[in-house]
């Protein structure tokens, strides 16, 4: 799987016939079809989702009893035991049909290297929005920390904004009690965002939640802190400034702050774990490809 050049709708279309959303029958590119022994398939170690609602899965259980898998899982082979299979995408119905006590699953048989796997994986769960806020992010970190792809890779690979997926991955920058608060469902993608300039994001997001504030007052809210605290000594940024500094810190995914002073002044990048400094120093000494002879 490639990025890069490729195209949002085409790569959709491809995925597509890999993950189960083309219609019953479609071709399916690079592998073929059979049933498996649900007991033969385990579960991918790299699945970026990490919840899984019980109630969407007993619903999507009940289904199955009914209609049965209507479309097929994708799976490689296992490296280390020819008879057994990896899961690559179709987790929610690998683990719905074991609720139904249902014995084989069809699945579509495909040779991934480890890279595409996680790939398919990542994107899938994107493009289906089954992801929440956080795993979602976590998400994208992978897709550029791992693989070295850029923001305006990932983001053409999965149909958003690059200044989506910067804002998506600066979640991961926030405190863990906050994260804690987005995984519980207690605060919105909406609120976080919001979140993600003040100087106390613990203490504003707690008073959101106490509060039932929605998204717009949680802003205004965010506003009025940073008003109080710029009133407190520090002196207004030239809008010009602060402009630089936000298209820079979505393009980085870091908080981005500048210093100017007439013709010189300082450029600080902050990072929060040793992985966002070796992304940032990864894309930093990163050459363009020359071209082939």
């Amino acid at each position: 799987m490639s990025f890069g050049n490729s195209k949002p709708k085409g790569l959709g279309r491809g995925l597509s016939s890999l993950i189960g959303d083309a219609p019953p029958g479609a071709p399916i590119p690079g592998g073929f079809e059979r049933r498996v022994a649900i007991e033969m398939i385990d579960p991918n170690p790299n699945q970026p989702r990490r919840l899984f609602d019980a109630a969407e899965i007993d619903s999507l259980a009940a289904s199955i009893e009914v209609q049965g898998i209507l479309q097929p899982l994708l799976v490689r082979p296992d490296k280390t035991d020819p008879a057994r299979f990896q899961l690559v995408a179709g987790e929610r119905r690998w683990r719905a049909a074991q609720k139904a006590q249902i014995h084989e699953v069809p699945v579509v048989v495909r040779n991934l290297s480890d890279r595409e796997a996680l790939e398919i994986a990542l994107i899938e769960n994107i493009q289906r929005a089954d992801l929440n806020p956080l795993e979602e992010a976590g998400g994208y970190r992978a897709l550029m920390a791992d693989f070295g792809h850029t923001q305006e890779a990932v983001a053409e690979a999965v149909g958003k904004s690059r200044s989506h997926v910067a804002n998506m991955v600066r979640l991961l920058d926030l405190p863990d009690s906050v994260k804690g608060m987005i995984d519980a469902g207690e605060l919105t993608m909406g609120h976080a965002r919001a979140l993600l300039r003040a100087r106390e994001p613990e203490k504003l997001a707690a008073t959101i939640v106490s509060r039932g504030l929605n998204v717009r007052q949680a802003e205004r809210l965010a506003a009025t802190a940073k008003t109080v605290a710029k009133g407190r000594g520090a002196r207004p940024k030239d809008a010009n400034i602060a402009a630089l500094e936000r298209e820079l810190g979505d393009k980085l995914g870091l908080a981005v702050s500048i210093a100017h002073h007439g013709e010189s002044g300082t450029l600080t990048i902050s990072y929060r774990t040793l992985e966002q400094l070796d992304n940032l120093l990864h894309r930093l000494s990163r050459t363009e490809p020359q071209a082939a002879d």
